[in-house]
């Protein structure tokens, strides 16, 4: 389902902060303005709480899962409330296998090839380049000139309508979005609009 969902608009939305009482009217902006994956990071207000609300109320084609993970047994609660993405800022290869056993995608961190060679190998469905900050274009496509070639690498940290050509251009299959699309302090007006302009950003760029 994840490359399904990529194909349709190759951006993850980063939630931190959603407070469960607004995440189904911010799920709801962000799935008009042509999102399929949603985040919310476990270190927000009651994630678990906005994962269920999230999975009961968006379109079966819509990814919702959290992000953050960083222990086994927290893919067991995602599992529990209708989650089926696990998404992690490091390598840990334990969270990765439970994730697989549990049938759910799973996106871990990396930001060395080493770590992204290992996550591949125990099943990891996409890497998650992080912090992005750090790892310029370059690099990306220095990595990409060795990963398997079906490897799906979404590059996340600071990302802005304005910079994703040059990831694009470096082999880049998306993108996760943070803080440039999503705040707690945000209307949904303001993350809709925010939406918008990313989904325009990326048809430009698609379609140059």
């Amino acid at each position: 389902m994840l490359r399904e969902c990529l194909a349709e608009l190759p951006l993850i939305a980063i939630l931190r902060g959603l407070k469960p009482e607004d995440a189904e009217a911010v799920g709801h902006v962000l799935v008009e303005a042509g999102f399929r994956i949603i985040e919310v990071p476990l270190n927000s207000p009651e994630p678990f709480r906005s994962i269920e609300r999230l999975a009961r109320a968006m379109p079966q084609n819509v990814l919702v899962g959290a992000g953050t993970v960083l222990d086994p047994q927290q893919v067991n609660g995602i599992r529990d409330v209708g989650g089926r993405l696990v998404v992690m800022p490091h390598a840990d290869l334990d969270v990765v296998r439970r994730a697989k056993e549990l049938e759910l995608i799973c996106t871990p961190g990396v930001a060395t090839p080493t770590e992204a060679f290992a996550a591949l190998k125990a099943g990891a469905d996409a890497i998650k380049i992080f912090p992005a900050e750090a790892i310029p274009p370059a690099v990306v496509k220095a990595w990409r000139a060795v990963l398997p070639k079906d490897a799906l690498v979404v590059p996340v940290g600071g990302i802005k309508p304005d910079n994703m050509k040059p990831y694009v251009d470096a082999g880049a299959n998306g993108f996760g979005l943070g803080s440039a699309l999503f705040t707690p302090a945000m209307s949904v007006e303001e993350i809709g609009r925010r939406a918008r302009d990313f989904a325009a950003a990326w048809q430009a760029l698609s379609a140059a």
